[in-house]
Formats: C-alpha cells, sequence, structure tokens
C-alpha cells in the first residue's frame, strides 16, 4: 500500500483515483453485444457465454428440480447461517415500509402518495470469482417484500456449466424460481431486450465488474432503469490510535479479496497505528486462499497519515464518497453527524464491514467509484414507485383556480388556462 504523508487538498482527487478502466476503454465491446444479442436473442447470449465464460451452455435456465436439489447439498449449518442473515436482512427492509402520506393543500384540495411495486425486475448475481450468494438476499427480500410480481435472477455458471448449489438455495429459500445461467454483459443485454429464455425487466439491480456496470448504464438508453452504478468493491477505513491494528488490517484485506481491481484506504491520524496495521496486512496475508487476488488489490491500495487534523480526516471522507466506510475513532459522534458521502458506515472497533456483507441487516448492494455523492444504496424504495394523486373539490378549484389561470397565461399556455376558466364559470353561473 502506497503511502501518502499529509497530501495537500489540491491532490486529494489524484490519489483517491480507483484503479478502474474508463468507459470509452470498454464501451465498444459492451455496445457489440448488445446489438448483437437484440439480434439474434438465446443464440447469442450462449456465444458470449461460451466466448466470456469458457463454458458451453445448453439451456439457459435452471430446472426445477435443480432448483430444489440443491437444498440437500448444503449442510445444515451453512442453510441455519443463511436463515438467520435472512431474518435480520426482513427486519431491517421491512421497518422501512411507509404508509400513504395524504395533505389537504389548499381548503378542498386533497394530494396524497403511495408506493406501487415495480412489476418486472432484473437480479444479476456475481459468480465468477466467487458465487455471491449474499446478494440473493440483499435483492430479493426488498423485492418480494415490495411486492415485486415477476423477479428473475441472472448468474454466470461454473467451469461445468452449472449454478453454485448455494446460490440455487438461497434464491429457492427467497422463492425465486427463474434462475438463468448467464452473466455478465450478455445477462444484462438479455434482460433489457428479452430473448427467448430472458425475460425483459423494467429494472436490474445487482453488483458486478466493469463491464457489467457499463452494460447497465447502456441499458438505460434502452427504457431499463437500475439501481445504481455498482462495480468494483471499495472500502475506505478511518481510525485514529484507538483502533485495533489487527481488526483494521482484516477490514482492509477483506475487501481487497473481492477482486484485483476493489481498491482499499486507510486513512489516519496515528503513524504507530499505520505502522501496526502495515505489519498485520503482510501476516495476515499470508494464509489467505485468494492471496494473489488480494495482492494485486493491495497494490491498488493507499494508505494516508495526517498529522493529528481530524478536520483533514472527515473531509477526505466525503471527497472520496466510498462504498464502505469504517469509522474507528474516539469521537464517533463529530463524524456519523457530518459525512455527507458514504454508501454505508460501519462504527467502532467490533463492526467489520463484513457484517454488512452478510447479517446484520443492512444492503450490500452499494454504489462506487464516487457514486455515493448522489445514489443511495439498495433499500425497500429502491423496489418501488411513489404516484401521486390529486382530488379537488367544487370548492377546491374556486380556492386554487385564479392562481393556475395568472401563472398559466404568464407561460403563454391559453389552454391551461381554459382548462381551469370553463369549470370556474360553470360553477358561477
Amino acid at each position: 500500500m502506497k503511502l501518502f504523508e499529509n497530501p495537500k487538498r489540491q491532490d486529494w482527487v489524484d490519489i483517491l483515483k480507483r484503479p478502474t478502466k474508463t468507459v470509452e476503454d470498454i464501451e465498444a465491446t459492451v455496445i457489440e453485444v448488445f446489438n448483437t444479442i437484440e439480434e439474434t436473442g438465446d443464440i447469442a447470449v450462449k456465444n458470449y457465454t461460451s466466448k466470456f465464460d469458457n463454458v458451453d451452455v445448453d439451456n439457459i435456465e435452471v430446472s426445477f428440480d435443480d432448483i430444489l436439489a440443491a437444498k440437500s447439498k448444503l449442510s445444515e449449518e451453512l442453510k441455519e447461517a443463511i436463515q438467520f442473515a435472512k431474518s435480520n436482512i426482513s427486519k431491517f427492509h421491512s421497518a422501512q415500509k411507509t404508509d400513504r402520506l395524504s395533505v389537504e393543500t389548499t381548503k378542498g384540495v386533497i394530494c396524497w402518495q403511495e408506493k406501487r411495486a415495480i412489476d418486472k425486475v432484473g437480479l444479476y448475481i456475481p459468480g465468477g470469482t466467487a458465487p455471491l450468494f449474499s446478494t440473493i438476499l440483499m435483492l430479493a427480500i426488498p423485492a418480494k417484500i415490495a411486492g415485486c410480481r415477476d423477479i428473475i435472477l441472472c448468474t454466470p455458471p461454473n467451469k461445468e456449466g452449472k449454478v453454485a448449489d448455494e446460490i440455487l438455495y438461497t434464491a429457492q429459500l427467497c422463492g425465486i424460481n427463474k434462475v438463468l445461467k448467464v452473466g455478465g454483459i450478455q445477462a444484462i443485454a438479455g434482460m433489457t431486450f428479452g430473448t427467448e429464455s430472458i425475460p425483459k425487466v423494467y429494472k436490474i439491480f445487482g453488483p458486478g465488474n466493469q463491464y457489467v456496470t457499463v452494460a447497465k448504464q447502456l441499458a438505460t438508453k434502452y427504457g431499463v432503469a437500475i439501481d445504481m452504478p455498482a462495480g468494483p468493491s471499495e472500502l475506505m477505513i478511518v481510525a485514529d490510535d484507538s483502533a485495533n491494528a489487527r481488526y483494521v488490517a482484516s477490514d482492509l484485506l477483506s475487501q481487497a479479496e473481492h477482486g484485483t481491481d476493489s481498491q482499499v484506504i486507510l486513512v489516519t491520524n496515528s503513524k504507530t497505528l499505520l505502522e501496526e496495521v502495515s505489519l498485520e496486512v503482510k501476516n495476515q496475508i499470508l494464509d489467505l486462499p485468494r492471496k494473489t487476488i488480494v495482492e494485486q488489490a493491495i497494490k491498488n491500495s493507499k494508505t494516508i497519515l495526517f498529522d493529528n487534523d481530524m478536520y483533514n480526516l472527515l473531509d477526505i471522507i466525503n471527497v472520496y464518497a466510498p462504498e464502505h466506510l469504517i469509522l474507528v475513532v474516539k469521537d464517533e459522534d463529530y463524524f456519523t453527524y457530518n459525512i455527507r458521502n458514504a454508501g454505508s458506515v460501519f462504527i467502532g472497533n467490533y463492526t467489520p464491514e463484513s457484517a454488512g456483507d452478510y447479517a446484520s441487516g443492512t444492503n450490500h448492494t452499494l454504489p462506487t467509484n464516487g457514486f455515493s455523492k448522489a445514489y443511495s444504496g439498495v433499500n425497500l424504495d429502491s423496489f418501488q414507485k411513489s404516484i401521486t394523486f390529486q382530488k379537488i373539490s367544487k370548492k377546491g378549484i374556486q380556492n386554487i383556480g385564479n392562481v393556475i389561470e395568472l401563472m398559466a397565461e404568464a407561460e403563454g399556455l391559453q389552454a391551461h388556462k381554459n382548462a381551469v376558466t370553463l369549470r370556474l364559470k360553470d360553477l358561477e353561473s
């Protein structure tokens, strides 16, 4: 991890740059895949699966029997762990339900807002370097709570052309029975246009690599909504001398093992902590099965040291806008009250980011690459639309009619004015 000591503010953007390719580098490939799948459907999906995933798939859809059979192939301990996580995630997202909001803005003018579920949603579950079955919990649970009618799941097949039993079991546990063996750009394109096997959806959810992120953004050009741009994982840890160096190192490594394009950053005002963490990283990395991936990700990562300047520690958070933020500081309130840009925040020595990834209850599908400046992570509202209603009585139109007439006339929209004037004249007579 490269060290920066007391960097000047004007250098922060360059120091915090993500190790990602530009859109231009991969957009041509994404556009080609989209065009081909729009024209030839399943044939193109299978060809690209063979090309990108190095596996030939006869049937894109997983059979219902295979989905049911997965349950018997997992240990009871793992199934109980998944069920425990499902319970916590369900509790947190169920609590996000809101009632109808109704206001009488003027006497006789009633406006209200109601939530409606998005009918058709597609869930993308990464399965390249690791089958992320936990992401099914994060997406399927709020989709079901919201009341989405049609929910499909796309995930890459493994080298045997199958889907991991953990993914199939979790999907079935969450009530998802439409599972498709397709990943990457071709999955996003399939859900965008619809093919013989893949239904067209209204909104696509789920994280992925840079190609998936660009594909999701391209999908919006064809009228399909997305949850957010969610690319390679990232973590910033802000810590002072109250932090446990072993824990900090383990958290850095936990995010680094997501992929070689992941980025982890440690920001501190303690040189002692920085040195202890660096040593712990070197020691802990030796025992990791995904050591090669972690080592590459660590090369993309940084440590930033400030001399006892807590204000800089706060400011750099809001400039970077991390997907995940761990705070291990004495003055927790100062930071939590003043953070403006972060996807999800983890506070204290005993709150590892892994808790949010799996079982605490919050959602782990979060905006990356600085998008937390404008985007929220996935939540119940992500699967719903807000529809506004209004009902105006005779007295109500008389109360606001003249205001509408004056404003419409000032904008030169005579028909708008007439729609009110006709009603007011009828009421006067």
